[in-house]
């Protein structure tokens, strides 16, 4: 079967990806850029619902976890990293922004942060 407008005529352009999908189901996937990392059983029911990619922050089962999206400093988003390294979900982890000076805020880049939250 076909979906509905992919023709014989159809306009493949230079932003066309064309790829095999025979056997296959191809599904556009979500992204939550608003997670508070709580609990690993958190990624299962995100792929479950449709979501490939989680962004926000946190260090677990923690009353800071709960109440931001942000994971504090280097060692935490390192322990951070080492948790979700191979689950099948694009991880993304937010480092605190308030810092006054600029170092902290680069070591939490360098630890592997993608961005800073304010």
């Amino acid at each position: 079967d076909v979906m509905a407008n992919v023709t014989k005529g159809m306009i493949v352009g230079v932003t066309t990806e064309v790829i095999a999908g025979e056997g296959m189901i191809l599904t556009a996937g979500g992204v939550d850029t608003h997670i508070h990392f709580i609990c690993p059983q958190q990624i299962e029911e995100a792929l479950m619902s449709g979501v490939t990619t989680m962004i926000g922050g946190g260090t677990g089962p923690a009353t800071g976890t709960n109440a931001t999206t942000c994971t504090p400093g280097p060692w935490n988003i390192h322990r951070m990293l080492e948790a979700v390294d191979g689950v099948p979900m694009n991880i993304g982890l937010l480092g605190k922004g308030n810092a006054s000076q600029a170092e902290p805020l680069r070591e939490q880049i360098a630890a592997g942060a993608i961005g800073l939250k304010l």
